[in-house]
């Protein structure tokens, strides 16, 4: 059986630590830096023959960068031959846009998880989709995590008065997800300019 082996990208290196310390593992070593040009370089500092890789990069901050450097890491684990390589993407890049809203607008998210899966990931860890039809954009297994869980218990057990507080959303959608799975009501802020409340 492949050994794990987790690595950590530059865009949430706390997190990875904290992830590696819980399951008892050591960060794999992995070296990134830009060229004068600004072009991303990695270099995968230990051998992942046969091994079960798993890499963390969130997509936020330095988007771009933080999702060309992810393509570039899981391909060097591909081609350096490890048995199989997880992406675990915390906040999914391009997430928004995961439909056509115009005649000529692009589905972003879909190449995205294109570029994914030619870079060389056999599976994709992720947390909160947008949408989770994004889901079926890819040809490899997806897990979407879910946070809320483990949100409302730390709410419930931290926030005395919990029940008289008011979860806001940042659009319709969000708002929607969530009363919808806890059988709250929606009350509109404003129908336009505003989020959408929802009160527990």
């Amino acid at each position: 059986m492949p050994n794990i082996v987790l690595f950590s990208g530059s865009s949430h290196q706390d997190l990875s630590q904290r992830v590696a310390e819980r399951l008892g593992l050591e960060l794999g070593k992995v070296v990134t830096k830009k060229f004068s040009n600004q072009e991303t370089s990695v270099e995968i500092g230990e051998s992942v023959r046969g091994e079960d890789v798993y890499i963390i990069q969130s997509g936020c901050g330095e988007i771009n960068d933080n999702l060309m450097e992810l393509l570039i890491m899981i391909n060097a684990c591909k081609i350096a031959s490890s048995s199989r390589v997880t992406a675990v993407i915390p906040c999914f890049p391009y997430a928004r846009q995961d439909k056509k809203d115009k005649s000529r607008a692009p589905i972003s998210a879909k190449l995205v998880a294109n570029m994914l899966s030619v870079a060389g990931a056999d599976h994709i860890i992720t947390m909160d989709l947008h949408a989770s039809q994004i889901q079926g954009f890819f040809d490899i297994p997806v897990d979407n995590l879910y946070a809320e869980p483990a949100v409302l218990q730390w709410i419930r057990e931290n926030i005395a008065q919990w029940k008289n507080c008011i979860i806001v959303s940042p659009d319709a959608g969000g708002a929607k997800r969530y009363c919808t799975g806890h059988a709250t009501p929606i009350s509109a802020f404003a129908t336009r300019f505003f989020p959408f409340l929802c009160t527990r």
